[in-house]
Formats: C-alpha cells, structure tokens, sequence
C-alpha cells in the first residue's frame, strides 16, 4: 500500500506541474536581421492573455501589433507568420463594427531611444485548449508593424510592413 501511494503523488505533482506551465509563454522578438529587439511574457489571467514586453532597438513612434496565425517568423518580411490570428472569422480592428481579429491589440509607442514597454490583456484569445487557443495547430507569433494601426481598415489597419516577429512558445 505504502509503495503504491508514493506512485500516485508524484504523478499527481507531474499533472499539477504540466497544467501551470500552460498558463504561460514567451517570445523573443527579432527584427529583419535576426537581431534580438525584446521578449514578450504571456499569461492566462481570468480576463484573457495578459502580454507584458521590453522592446529596445525600434525606430521611435507608433506601431501596430497583433498575435499571427502562425508561429512562424521568417526573416526579413515575417510574412510565414500568416495573417491576424482570427478563430472567428471578424473583420479587422478594434474600432471596426464588423471587427474585430482576435489577434488585434493596441498600438504600441516606442520613444526616441527606441524602447517601448508594453502590458495589455487580450480578452478574445487563451492560453488553454479551444478555438482561441495560441497553442493551435501550427501555433501563433507577435508581430511588429512599421507603422500605426488605424483600428480599422482590413485586414492589418494600414500598419505597414512587418518589422519584428516573435514566435509564441511554451
């Protein structure tokens, strides 16, 4: 009986380990030369995925940013990231009345000496199992866009190229 006890917690620790590591995840952030521009933390909150990121070594200004389809990121243009992760199948932007992407977030500022802090919950994706799950089939990336996302226009907000990639990982 002793023995058999000593089996059953630490497979019961094991599980317990396993599912609080799924409530986080990570991506390091690249520019078009692979040069490292930040990382991100991710993590499930009962109001969504809170995203906390440290940027350095951006052109100083206003950039879109949303979480991609893929988790993919091919330098220099990130477009193996796809398009905005969008379980839903909405139009894009947050002022959109057809919208919004899951993937849609607030612009960014990064000042003049190219850093930009960045904490944002996003309410309409997980870090758990389902449809808006960032851990799907073929996972998902953060991408940085040259400029400013106009919350509205399909399908990226006219924020421009894709400057900075980062694959979201466990």
């Amino acid at each position: 009986m002793k023995a058999r006890f000593l089996v059953v917690v630490p497979a019961l620790l094991l599980m317990s380990a396993v599912c609080v590591q799924a409530q986080t995840a990570h991506a390091n952030i690249v520019d078009s030369t692979g040069k490292s521009v930040g990382k991100a933390t991710l993590k499930q909150t009962s109001g969504g995925v809170e995203i906390k990121a440290s940027l350095a070594n951006l052109p100083a200004g206003t950039h879109g940013m949303h979480i991609h389809a893929v988790g993919k990121c091919d330098a220099p243009d990130f477009k193996t990231a796809g398009g905005h992760f969008n379980p839903d199948m909405k139009k894009h932007g947050m002022d959109n009345p057809d919208g919004m992407h899951a993937g849609d977030l607030p612009n960014i500022e990064v000042g003049a000496d190219g850093k930009a802090k960045v904490k944002v919950v996003d309410a309409h994706v997980t870090l758990k199992d389902g449809d808006h799950s960032l851990f799907h089939d073929g996972g998902t990336s953060i991408v940085i866009h040259a400029g400013a996302d106009d919350y509205k226009t399909d399908p990226s907000g006219n924020s421009g190229n894709r400057i900075a990639c980062g694959v979201i990982e466990k």
